[in-house]
């Protein structure tokens, strides 16, 4: 666990609202690796790179109790044990009354702190923003991976909940299946509108999957795909999104290594300062 801490997110546990936690995963990459190394690499850059005041939203960090809880420890190559771990520390933290807020690693953590959040509220929404649609059933003969997550995370909270926007690449069975089953917006948040309205009153868990962002902005990402939306496209979606009934959030697939420039570590801290302000 690292003793790194976010900026701004110093708070105790006792009297937090929001508990931050790392989950350093990326044992199912199916292109460049290095997602495993964010949390770390978003709390060490965090201090350098931004302050704890968003002008966007005219907030700070500094006005909210967030706490940092640090990473969880994974069991190697085992994505099984690896959601069961997200799933019972996400478990915990609601147990408590805290809303919880997982920097990734890979997307499949994300299923992990759903399955926990759908115990307690059973009509829990799903709001995720990404570049892939992650619906395959199965990929290299895996049930688990980042490349079928939210087909996992339907199989959790059932038809009629999950929302994917900014979506440009995967297989047309998935598009096919979506049309079916989900509610899939392609290439850009123009519609995100209508997932608001039609999650209005539930309980909504926000996944935001950084490779949405054009690679121009964010080129440190496991799997990168042309096109994509901008800062301010992403910044104002989140800010939308906040009028949501939001019980738990993410930011995924950051990967240092691939950008030594350290500039989508410094994009990624901005949209983690801006999702924390958003939903504080």
């Amino acid at each position: 666990m690292s003793n790194q801490k976010f900026i701004g997110c110093d708070s105790d546990y006792k009297h937090a609202d929001i508990v931050l936690f790392g989950a350093p995963y990326d044992g199912t990459v199916s292109f460049r690796e290095g997602a495993s190394g964010a949390p770390e690499a978003i709390r060490a850059s965090s201090d350098d790179a931004i302050e704890t005041f968003s002008p966007y939203q005219d907030k700070d960090l500094d006005d909210l109790y967030v706490y940092d809880f640090g990473d969880l420890t994974f069991a190697h190559g085992s994505p099984e044990k690896m959601v069961e771990t997200v799933e019972q520390c996400t478990r915990e933290i609601i147990a408590d009354d805290k809303l919880p807020v997982m920097i990734g690693g890979e997307h499949l953590v994300t299923l992990g702190a759903v399955s926990a959040l759908y115990e307690k509220y059973p009509d829990l929404h799903i709001i995720t923003l990404d570049a892939h649609a992650d619906l395959r059933d199965e990929y290299l003969g895996q049930r688990l991976s980042h490349a079928t997550v939210m087909r996992r995370v339907y199989d959790v909270v059932g038809s009629g909940r999950l929302f994917q926007f900014g979506i440009r690449s995967g297989e047309r069975t998935e598009f096919e299946w979506a049309k079916k089953y989900g509610s899939l917006h392609k290439f850009d948040f123009s519609d995100i509108a209508t997932a608001i309205y039609q999650t209005s009153g539930s309980p909504v868990y926000l996944s935001i999957d950084l490779d949405v962002l054009d690679p121009a902005t964010l080129p440190g990402t496991g799997t990168p795909e042309a096109g994509g939306v901008s800062f301010d496209e992403l910044l104002d979606a989140i800010i939308k999104l906040s009028d949501c009934n939001i019980v738990g959030a993410d930011i995924t697939e950051l990967s240092p290594p691939c950008d030594t420039s350290g500039v989508s570590t410094i994009v990624a801290c901005k949209v983690l300062r801006e999702l924390l302000v958003a939903i504080g």
